[in-house]
């Protein structure tokens, strides 16, 4: 059985992002339903990556359907599998292509956001880092040789032959020098170089004597050198999560668009013919940002020739094996079972909130927006959550009145009379534990 036992930490994280519309960080166990051939599909990448081979899948789905909630999913069960997390939502100033520091400021974020699985919430770089020290100390003591240097000179000699993987090698040296000398002002200058923070090649080389610096023009190279590198320092690969690239649909400058488009389909050749190894991405983005002939990814033609789905699927049948993912919507009964579980999560109990008022409350949100609070659980969410917490603060409330005092539109949604009440929710969930 899954350990379904929620930590206070865990509690309070999900019911104040729910309550704001956002993904929780943490606890996405207890509150996760559906996708599960989705997931099953990107499990099946991530022991991929794990096994030194490259994955890319794009994660299309309309605003509020999930998105966010699917990729840090998947992020968690990648760190389970002992990969490590780097992601990162683009914005105006984070492309993965520019020439005036949006991309170096991509990487940056990135960098901070790297996770390992004893440091879920990001800030990993250093232990990284000192657990590949660590071992190289330990392989020096084991071969009766005192010089940790030399061991690590020899472990990272593959990365010379990669972009940056110079310059790479030599900024963890000066980390050990730091390590061995006590030198926190060598270690913070070795950490910038990683976290791509060095704007000028000039304060890099005074700092570090390193020649070179991430910069807009090696984002991707840099990715591929820290992916050799994870695995170096006994991790099982690299996993890459990118969100809104709407971002890019956005640009109004068609020229900055097809450079990211075009950084996109050297991402995306390297994966398909070979080129990379243990490493995956994800990307999350809207239909917009994939079928657009104008604007998105479909208007550069080699990624609409690459990406363009199979004809043969239909509302019957699906194909995971292309690298789009679109997020089916939920099934009423999927939305019935999340409800249960956030009341589990918020701590009522069926004296205080019935099965019937969960119920009442799915037809309540079929009668004002249809079928469309399927594909965008997010307001459905947050609108229940809201009512929940009237509850709380207000003992003399009752549901059945809060429900029947909002206005009700004219009557658009499926009939949910024959929803099953069932306290199973796990044959709903899916277990992060699994293989």
């Amino acid at each position: 059985m899954a350990d379904n036992r929620i930590s206070p930490r865990e509690r309070d994280a999900i019911i104040q992002s729910l309550y704001a519309g956002v993904v929780p960080k943490l606890g996405l166990r207890h509150i996760q339903v559906g996708r599960a051939r989705e997931i099953e599909e990107l499990v099946k990448n991530i022991d991929r990556v794990r096994d030194g081979g490259a994955t890319i899948r794009f994660v299309i789905g309309e605003y509020g359907s999930g998105k966010t909630f699917f990729l840090n999913l998947i992020q968690l069960i990648a760190l389970e599998k002992g990969l490590v997390v780097m992601s990162s939502d683009l914005a105006p100033g984070r492309r993965i292509h520019a020439t005036g520091g949006q991309a170096r400021s991509l990487y940056a974020e990135l960098a901070r956001n790297v996770s390992t699985r004893t440091k879920p919430n990001g800030g990993a770089m250093s232990s990284i880092v000192e657990r590949f020290i660590s071992q190289s100390e330990r392989e020096a003591k084991q071969r009766n040789q005192c010089d940790t240097a030399q061991i690590i000179q020899d472990k990272l000699s593959h990365l010379e032959e990669l972009t940056g993987g110079f310059s790479f090698a030599t900024v963890i040296l000066r980390y050990l020098e730091s390590f061995d000398t006590g030198d926190d002002q060598l270690k913070s200058s070795a950490l910038r170089w990683l976290r791509a923070e060095y704007s000028t090649k000039t304060e890099a080389r005074n700092a570090l004597g390193v020649r070179t610096i991430i910069d807009d023009l090696s984002v991707y190279d840099h990715l591929k050198v820290f992916a050799e590198f994870v695995c170096q320092a006994g991790y099982q690969g690299l996993l890459v999560s990118m969100d809104e690239l709407v971002n890019i649909y956005k640009l109004t400058s068609s020229r900055a668009r097809n450079a990211n488009y075009e950084q996109i389909l050297r991402i995306l050749n390297d994966v398909l013919q070979g080129t990379a190894s243990h490493m995956g991405f994800i990307f999350g983005g809207t239909p917009d940002f994939l079928m657009d002939t104008r604007r998105g990814m479909y208007s550069y033609e080699a990624l609409q020739s690459r990406l363009t789905e199979n004809t043969f699927a239909d509302d019957r049948f699906v194909d995971f094996a292309g690298p789009v993912i679109r997020l089916s919507n939920l099934s009423p009964e999927d939305v019935y079972v999340l409800l249960m579980n956030i009341r589990r999560v918020m701590q009522f109990d069926q004296a205080s909130l019935p099965d019937a008022a969960l119920k009442a409350f799915m037809r309540h949100c079929g009668e004002r927006v249809g079928d469309a609070y399927f594909r965008t659980p997010r307001n459905t969410v947050t609108q229940f959550v809201h009512m929940l917490s009237i509850l709380q603060q207000n003992p003399s409330a009752v549901w059945s009145d809060l429900i029947s005092n909002v206005e009700i539109s004219q009557h658009r949604g499926d009939d949910l009379s024959d929803i099953p009440v069932t306290q199973d929710d796990e044959l709903h969930s899916f277990r992060i534990g699994a293989s």
